[in-house]
């Protein structure tokens, strides 16, 4: 009985890590990415770190 319920539990913890990974995946190779970049992107300009010119030209590349 207990060899039973340490299988249940086992694959309902396979489940949840299976299922989190996949969508962590999905969310790197969607659209999710390329918004989060410019938001860097914009902090990093909003913070100095990039002149306007260099922060179009990086902004117009990830929108491409």
């Amino acid at each position: 009985m207990i060899v039973f319920w340490g299988a249940i539990i086992a694959l309902i913890v396979f489940a949840v890590r299976w299922f989190a990974r996949t969508d962590q995946a999905g969310k790197d190779q969607g659209g999710q990415g390329a918004s989060d970049a410019i938001e860097i992107l914009k902090t990093r300009f909003a913070n100095g770190e990039l002149d306007e010119e260099e922060y179009k030209r990086r902004k117009s590349v990830l929108e491409s």
